[in-house]
């Protein structure tokens, strides 16, 4: 079995990663946004149910500072993210036994 520090080293690169470096990750649309924006019915598009949240956009709303802003929506997110497959990880594991 992988002992924790492996873990550690992988949660602290991810959060490094996303802390960090998300800043300056592609502000380029993305593919489904590129095809609506080429065939011309971009402006047809809804705002999604969750526009409106507190992570919405990759930054955190209220927070000025848009590098700060967008790293730390990368962290809760990889948190987020490593909390969810913790308990999924958890839970299976308590059915094989």
């Amino acid at each position: 079995m992988i002992n924790k520090k492996f873990y550690l080293f992988g949660l602290t690169i991810a959060l490094l990663i996303a802390g960090v470096l998300s800043f300056y990750a592609s502000s380029s649309p993305d593919g489904l946004e590129k095809v609506a924006t080429d065939l011309g019915f971009i402006d047809t598009a809804k705002d999604s149910a969750t526009s409106k949240s507190a992570l919405a956009d990759y930054a955190i709303a209220g927070i000025s500072n848009e590098r700060l802003s967008v790293g730390l929506a990368g962290i809760i997110g990889v948190i987020a993210t490593g909390l969810a497959m913790y308990l999924i990880i958890r839970f299976i594991g308590k059915k094989k036994n």
